[in-house]
């Protein structure tokens, strides 16, 4: 539930970006453009908020900031909706905006690897995958829910309507939604892991001395995941935020039709996250990162083919992308906190992925529709995503397979084969029942 209020505003953002574009930017070919880059500007602050929250997290447990950052993201994206216009109030608007988007990206540097961490330390180690599926169904569910309002109001309302003060109403949902989220973090325990660290007096004693171990003695997890991080979100922000606006601007397809492809795709995924999550937990992560790895790399350029070919068709295409791209994304709560030891698990986790994310995630929208507009080139999308795909080969080479691996204590997890699989899972089970009993 946090998880997908946090990204309800990404995917609120994204498909009312025509609106923002006329909203809050001067009339021109350019805005459209600009409204992509602010969506980047909040990106520059998620690896801030990374380097605070993530040794805050080692520090002060994981709950504790989960319950901060979700009531600050849910009050900045309400606040958009009641923000003047251009019109209205010239070079202010925009600049409120990205004081806006600042603020929820710095919120967002610590809710998704404190959440991903929290699941990740409160799931059964062999069926992690199945479990930590579970935070990226919020995350899609945030995405499809902000794509679900919009479409409601534009059907409901006279497009003028929508134009003019519509496309506000989405923004206000995010307050309640964030509310419910704090109610419901604030009755969790902290997890089991961090508990024990405790403890034994094995917590952080500074959130300083934790980002500076991190560096120190981590640097070489930090690089593999790095490379992971680079296709995963070239993938994601391409295909979730970029994409409506694409489907709209540039295959010229009507705004509803852009939304509905774009929802039919994100229902598909979501449906399917929890058997990808569980399957990790069978086979193990490495070989469902080397299926999405290589599919995309070699998919993505005739789909994007496809997707100019009409409606039908583009349904077709973003479902095969987002099915290729399912592997890597029902698998990154129990791959990515399992590549450092407890001690400095939020923080590896917060501080790798936003600033990588900074940088490849939250450029790839105006990376796109700048190289579209200025070559015609439809399928360059695809291309970028597969220049991402070559950084995630290299970087699987070295990644440690941590299905089934126990992710207590202060040194690296790593498993062995007889940890994972249908028999381990079994005996797991058989275990927490007799515990139960």
């Amino acid at each position: 539930m946090g998880n997908a209020t946090e990204w309800y505003d990404y995917g609120v953002y994204a498909v009312v970006a025509t609106y923002i574009a006329s909203h809050f930017f001067p009339e021109g070919s350019a805005a459209q453009f600009w409204t992509y880059a602010f969506l980047a500007i909040s990106f520059i602050a998620r690896p801030f908020g990374g380097f605070i929250w993530g040794p805050l997290g080692d520090r002060l447990g994981r709950k504790h900031v989960l319950a901060l950052t979700i009531i600050i993201m849910s009050l900045a994206t309400t606040l958009i909706g009641v923000l003047p216009t251009y019109e209205q109030v010239g070079i202010l608007a925009p600049i409120l905006l990205a004081v806006l988007r600042i603020v929820q990206g710095f919120s967002t540097g610590g809710e998704y690897g404190g959440a991903a961490t929290f699941m990740a330390e409160y799931a059964p180690d062999k069926r992690r995958g199945r479990y930590g599926s579970f935070l990226e169904f919020g995350t899609l569910g945030g995405f499809a829910l902000g794509t679900i309002v919009v479409l409601i109001l534009q059907l409901i309302l006279s497009e003028d309507a929508m134009a003019s003060w519509g496309w506000r109403l989405p923004f206000f949902l995010a307050l309640p939604m964030g509310l419910i989220g704090l109610y419901l973090r604030s009755r969790l325990d902290e997890t089991p892991v961090f508990q024990d660290l405790e403890h034994e007096g094995e917590a952080q004693q500074s959130a300083v001395h934790g980002f500076v171990s991190l560096i120190r003695d981590y640097w070489k997890p930090i690089l593999t995941m790095a490379g992971l991080v680079i296709p995963l979100n070239i993938a994601n922000y391409t295909l979730l935020t970029y994409m409506p606006g694409y489907l709209e601007t540039k295959i010229n397809m009507s705004a509803n039709q852009s939304l509905a492809t774009i929802l039919i795709g994100e229902v598909i995924m979501m449906a399917l996250l929890p058997f990808c999550g569980g399957l990790s937990d069978v086979i193990g992560r490495k070989k469902m990162w080397w299926t999405s790895m290589i599919g995309l790399f070699v998919m993505a350029l005739p789909m994007y083919y496809l997707m100019g070919q009409g409606f039908v068709w583009a349904i077709i295409a973003f479902a095969v992308l987002g099915l290729l791209y399912i592997p890597q994304l029902s698998t990154i709560s129990a791959t990515f906190p399992a590549m450092f030891p407890a001690h400095v698990r939020f923080a590896g986790f917060a501080v790798t992925y936003n600033v990588f994310t900074s940088v490849f995630g939250g450029t790839a929208a105006p990376i796109n529709e700048a190289v579209v507009s200025a070559t015609g080139f439809l399928e360059f999308p695809a291309v970028y995503v597969m220049f991402g795909c070559l950084f995630g080969i290299v970087a699987l080479f070295f990644l440690k397979e941590t299905a089934g691996a126990s992710l207590v204590g202060t040194d690296v997890p790593e498993s062995q084969r007889e940890d994972y699989g249908v028999e381990a899972i079994t005996a797991e089970t058989q275990a927490l029942d007799d515990c139960g009993r």
